[in-house]
């Protein structure tokens, strides 16, 4: 769920007090009254597709063909017209009667459905280790799943659930100007639900009002009672007893346990069993804490984004014939960091950081790497999907210290929407950005200069990490562009000091070959839930992909090198020995796998006038986490180690923000950046994990014990950055 801000805005008053400020945040922006639309001609952007390789046949039927025409619809808003009955008296009741028409479907008799699957009565009959085994009482066994059952949930009060849906329905109409879904969207899920097969909704939890407020979307669009997961650590007994009711699920401690625990393997069969028709969302006890901010803040917009359905049983069929061989971290790029090796292998990162929790173990390994590779999809999809915010917009342009704000705001727009990412903002440029600066005021400050002019200066300190945190929300959309800069960065870096002018810069041949490499040398280092890469899409490919954008968007030029063939020339080619095709497997780009065929393609940087701002801005929205990685490799001979995890991260987090007081650059001043450096380190094999009675600790490798290796890796990280 995204807050957003209203589609046409409203000019609120201000009190007294503040009508010295009021003046002054609504000054100073001049008259241009240019408009800002949330798309580019005719039709707004779709975004959050499935993977067409793994699910072609969801990519295909699961997709709405007028889905760009179809427009937005207020949930929210609740009419005569949206009840059977007619009158003076159903208007006035209609948020009541509209809660007793919402489909609710029958409990049906789970304990018995639960004790007749399979996994249970392997379970019971001792064909799994742990397995209660032959000569149990079965009564007993049932009472035992009943139990467990009981725990987990509970049978929905139809009474109580449409009654809180009339409470909510009021509640959110208070709190919201309106909550928007997508018809289309909407439509796609309608189309995949009537297949028959249940539904499994995941979530990004983009806000704390997710866990009550994306069920009641989806209950008002006739897709009946979504089962919300809940933190039983978090909630009183008689607030679970209510959840319950209303259709809340809690698992059961047992379920977490160890492989080898006997109490575990009932708990978990009984999860398995009761949880693979539901949908799952993530809820916390924090939003229910967090209602009382709301009344006091100014009503807001907010959109609820659905992603593609696919089906499941497709993407488990077709995701194991994309696998082929990969390798850690350590095998790819400790070599390379060290100077030992300067080829890149013709492999893919092994890099998997989801929590192995106790039903995820309980799978087999080739199962736990499914459900790994799937979160990557899933996650791809949702954050493609997610509309970009103005105060993303704005937060950039201030970091990078942009002095018009209303021409770059206007061009940033366009620049994300020619991408195919969504914003989720429209309105008159000149309102727009006074109503995203008043939205950011706590971390902004405005100061008048002559002739009335405002200059926006963000306020030193933590409201630097807090617009570094906006500003990445807009990084998927540039990303491609930032990973190619950063990679001529690198390239540029052996040859040339990095203050040389952009047209010294320009002189410089970069051969395609000497670019792939620094591509993929940053995509190695770069963590995988930065990238987005889907676990079917080859990095060599990515790397045209790339390599194609930096072409596009106008920063490289093809030079032609004397005596080698013109590219454009394609008449005079022959068919070489190798096919020009790939077999079905293989998705990846004949060009980027060939190098003998690339090796006398080259490129310059183009002398245009935009460029060196442009791929300074694209090299500027990698830096907080390339230096917080360079920084943590500083760190490195300070740090007391050996540690536990949690607390090697708070003295990098101390290092970071005390580094950033020195040097001005709070945007790498970030517990979450610290975790990042600190697991890629890891991975990487310069820090090791080792068993101790505290738990797991954090110490140095023996070969990243020398200062001489520390450096190199420094070296290695700051060739990306661009001062």
């Amino acid at each position: 769920m995204d807050t957003m801000l209203e589609a046409r805005l409203q000019t609120q008053q201000r009190n007294t007090q503040n009508s010295q400020e009021t003046s002054l945040w609504s000054s100073g922006f001049g008259m241009k009254l240019e408009a800002v639309t949330p798309f580019l001609g005719k039709y707004r952007p779709f975004v959050g597709r499935c993977c067409q390789t793994c699910t072609p046949k969801s990519w295909e039927s699961l997709f709405h063909r007028s889905i760009m025409d179809l427009g937005f619809c207020n949930v929210v808003l609740v009419k005569e017209e949206n009840t059977r009955f007619r009158g003076w008296l159903v208007r006035r009741l209609c948020y009541f009667l509209w809660s007793l028409e919402q489909r609710i479907p029958p409990c049906q008799d789970a304990p018995q459905k639960i004790m007749e699957s399979t996994r249970v009565q392997n379970v019971i009959s001792g064909r799994v280790p742990g397995g209660t085994g032959e000569g149990q009482v079965p009564g007993l066994v049932k009472k035992e799943v009943q139990r467990i059952l009981g725990h987990i949930q509970a049978p929905i009060h139809p009474f109580l659930l449409r009654l809180f849906s009339w409470a909510l329905l009021r509640f959110l109409n208070c709190v919201f100007l309106n909550v928007q879904l997508h018809k289309g969207q909407m439509k796609m899920v309608h189309k995949a639900a009537q297949a028959g097969l249940p539904l499994v909704l995941l979530s990004t939890h983009k806000s704390l009002l997710d866990g009550i407020l994306l069920p009641f979307v989806l209950l008002s669009q006739g897709l009946g009672v979504l089962r919300v997961a809940w933190d039983p650590r978090t909630c009183s007994p008689t607030l679970r007893a209510l959840l319950k009711k209303l259709g809340g699920l809690f698992l059961p401690q047992e379920a977490n346990l160890t492989l080898d625990s006997p109490e575990g393997v009932l708990a978990r069969a009984v999860v398995h069993a009761a949880l693979a028709p539901l949908g799952l969302w993530t809820g916390a006890l924090a939003v229910l804490r967090s209602l009382r901010g709301w009344g006091h803040s100014p009503r807001v917009c907010v959109r609820v984004h659905l992603a593609q359905p696919f089906s499941l049983q497709e993407y488990t069929i077709n995701a194991r014939s994309c696998w082929g061989s990969r390798q850690t971290l350590e095998q790819l790029l400790q070599p390379i960091v060290l100077g030992q090796c300067t080829v890149v292998p013709d492999t893919e990162k092994e890099q998997e950081w989801t929590p192995a929790t106790g039903p995820l173990l309980a799978f087999k390994e080739e199962d736990q790497l499914l459900v790994r590779r799937l979160s990557r999809h899933v996650l791809n999809a949702s954050v493609t999907s997610s509309a970009v915010m103005s105060t993303a917009i704005m937060a950039t342009l201030l970091l990078f210290k942009h002095q018009k704000l209303l021409g770059e705001f206007s061009w940033l727009t366009e620049e994300t929407l020619l991408r195919g990412f969504d914003v989720g903002f429209s309105g008159q440029l000149r309102c727009l950005v006074q109503h995203t600066l008043s939205l950011l005021r706590a971390h902004v400050a405005l100061l008048r200069v002559h002739q009335g002019d405002l200059l926006v200066v963000p306020r030193p300190g933590p409201s630097f990490t807090h617009l570094a945190r906006l500003s990445a929300e807009l990084l998927p959309a540039f990303l491609s562009e930032a990973v190619g800069a950063c990679a001529v960065r690198g390239l540029l870096a052996g040859r040339m000091p990095p203050e040389g002018p952009w047209e010294l810069q320009g002189i410089e041949l970069l051969s395609q070959n000497e670019l792939y490499r620094q591509i993929l040398l940053l995509l190695h280092l770069l963590p995988q839930d930065l990238l987005l890469l889907q676990p079917c899409q080859s990095s060599y490919c990515y790397c045209q992909e790339v390599l194609d954008r930096l072409i596009q968007c106008g920063l490289l030029v093809a030079e032609e090198t004397p005596g080698s063939r013109p590219a454009c020339d394609t008449g005079r080619q022959r068919l070489s020995a190798k096919l020009l095709w790939k077999p079905s497997g293989d998705f990846t780009d004949s060009d980027s796998d060939d190098f003998e065929e690339a090796e006398g393609r080259y490129f310059r940087l183009s002398q245009q006038s935009r460029c060196p701002d442009f791929f300074l801005f694209l090299c500027r929205l990698l830096s907080p986490l390339l230096k917080a990685f360079a920084q943590a490799a500083t760190f490195l001979h300070r740090g007391q180690l050996p540690d536990t995890e949690s607390g090697y991260t708070k003295q990098l987090l101390q290092f970071l923000q005390a580094t950033a007081q020195e040097e001005g650059f709070f945007e790498c001043a970030d517990q979450n950046l610290a975790i990042s450096a600190i697991w890629t380190f890891r991975d990487l094999g310069v820090l090791q994990q080792t068993p101790s009675p505290a738990g797991p600790m954090l110490c140095l490798s023996p070969t990243f014990t020398s200062r001489e290796n520390q450096e190199k890796l420094e070296q290695f990280i700051r060739q990306f950055i661009c001062s």
